[in-house]
């Protein structure tokens, strides 16, 4: 449920609001001096799309990158490092901010360390202002909206907000050059262990050498081994950012999911399709003319085909009246989401994708990886700058359980109970689901999404739906849940024992 849409170009940035104004300089550490950045900005011709589908019209946009003058490595200098990290995504940066903040020598190898990341986010308001990076949001919405059927709608009273991730990568990259971060930029092909240290090899033919190697490079990254079965569940969506002639959705709200299937009445084959393996739209209104639209698969097993998806959206769009004029971009987004940890410990500590921190029930990542990136850059300081010396497998030991301590492992069996109970619920049941859900006392479904609350907290929400819910929808707890239940239990009793 996470958005992965890119962020607008400036000519198409909203006109701050009352719900935006607060939201316009980047933020993230006191700074005396800002670098100066400039981005490409493309301004594409209008396109009228065919009957009302986006499918016929191609986005016009150009790759970004940031003008920053980076500390670059010296590769001559043959120097050693306490902390290479592969990656230079939101955890890859925070993450070498935080330890370098303790004077670690630390370096972030990437293919391309200046360019703007590919995919942007949606998170909850009050998430980003626990971390002091409300500053970092360029549009919010007071509110978000559920439609669970044709005729019930629900309000939720939490502020929902886009992530710049202009403004977010800026200030992650400034913090990393204030505490003397090298950047390399290459694409690292394998990684040596030896006893007390390690080191990586790159595509340009340098060997660096460090105490640890931290892999932020994302999901599709192979340093890090898992010595389970992947059996991961899957969210997949296609995205638009559109100019249309109009849309229906009121401007103080964005749509985290609306269930309807009207759209589908004069498509039969894919009414039947969706009823049982069902998707959603998700929608962020920038104006009356622009608006970001996305059809997502919450979570299936085998993942749902892109053509499938984009097929329902066009019928969606259509039956809604939304006409587009032109795409301004578009997105593909696959998330993995629960399965396996990686092996715990091994010599290659992960973070992001690569450690399993994505939320097996909703995709949620970036927020929880924003939080967890200082958590470990602390275990990861206590080792590397102590005078003790903590290298080889004591270190790996240590860094590893301080990212997924035992409770938090127990605490992440629970999602991926609930990503399980997901996958085996059809439309109608996952309807009733979430009309319970989101009729739960705020702190519990608050904390839910935001991947904050206890074990004691989660049993008291599991018994608190189930007394909220209505008849159809306890029957399919009943008979929906004991599997993934007792797969639950069968872990949780691995995990502490």
């Amino acid at each position: 449920m996470e958005t992965l849409s890119r962020p607008l170009p400036s000519h198409l940035l909203p006109t701050p609001n009352r719900y935006s104004s607060p939201l316009t300089s980047p933020s993230f550490l006191p700074r005396t001096k800002h670098p100066s950045t400039t981005t490409t900005t493309t301004h594409p011709r209008i396109q009228n799309s065919k009957f009302g589908s986006f499918l016929d019209l191609n986005p016009k946009s150009n790759p970004e990158f940031l003008s920053h003058d980076l500390p670059w490595l010296d590769p001559s200098a043959r120097s050693r490092f306490d902390l290479i990290i592969i990656g230079t995504g939101p955890a890859g940066l925070r993450l070498a901010e935080r330890v370098s903040q303790y004077g670690i020598r630390v370096c972030c190898i990437d293919p391309s360390p200046l360019s703007m990341w590919p995919n942007n986010y949606g998170v909850w308001v009050d998430e980003f202002e626990k971390l002091g990076l409300e500053d970092c949001l360029d549009k919010t919405w007071p509110m978000a909206s559920v439609y669970i059927d044709d005729h019930k709608r629900r309000h939720l009273n939490r502020a929902y907000g886009r992530v710049s991730r202009g403004k977010l990568k800026i200030n992650l990259l400034e913090g990393c050059i204030s505490n003397g971060v090298e950047f390399h930029k290459a694409k690292v092909w394998k990684v040596n262990h030896q006893e007390f240290d390690s080191s990586v090899i790159c595509d340009d033919g340098n060997e660096l050498k460090a105490s640890l190697i931290v892999d932020a490079s994302g999901f599709a990254s192979t340093f890090v081994e898992y010595d389970k079965p992947r059996n991961h569940g899957y969210q997949i969506a296609h995205g638009i950012l559109a100019e249309v002639d109009a849309h229906p959705f009121e401007l103080d709200k964005m749509v985290l999911m609306d269930w309807r299937d009207a759209h589908l009445g004069n498509e039969p084959v894919l009414r039947a399709v969706n009823s049982r393996f069902p998707t959603f739209l998700y929608a962020m209104p920038f104006d009356s003319n622009l608006i970001f639209l996305e059809e997502t698969s919450l979570v299936s097993r085998p993942v749902l085909s892109y053509r499938e998806v984009k097929k329902r959206m066009v019928a969606r769009l259509r039956h809604l009246g939304i006409r587009v004029r032109n795409v301004v971009e578009d997105e593909k987004c696959l998330i993995p989401m629960g399965g396996p940890l990686p092996r715990i410990p091994q010599s290659v500590m992960g973070i992001g994708g690569t450690a399993g921190i994505v939320h097996p029930s909703t995709g949620y990542m970036v927020a929880r990886t924003l939080a967890l990136a200082p958590v470990l850059g602390d275990v990861i300081a206590e080792c590397l700058g102590s005078t003790r010396m903590i290298r080889g497998k004591p270190l790996y030991h240590r860094v590893w359980n301080g990212l997924w301590p035992t409770e938090k492992r127990c605490i992440r069996e629970y999602y991926s109970f609930g990503m399980e109970t997901l996958l085996k619920l059809d439309l109608d049941a996952t309807r009733r689901f979430f009309d319970a859900f989101f009729d739960l006392d705020p702190h519990h479904w608050h904390g839910f999404l935001s991947s904050r609350l206890s074990l004691i907290e989660l049993a008291t929400l599991s018994l608190s739906l189930f007394e909220r819910a209505s008849n159809p929808s306890r029957f399919d707890i009943v008979t929906k849940c004991p599997a993934p239940l007792v797969k639950m239990v069968g872990n949780l009793a691995l995990e502490t024992i």
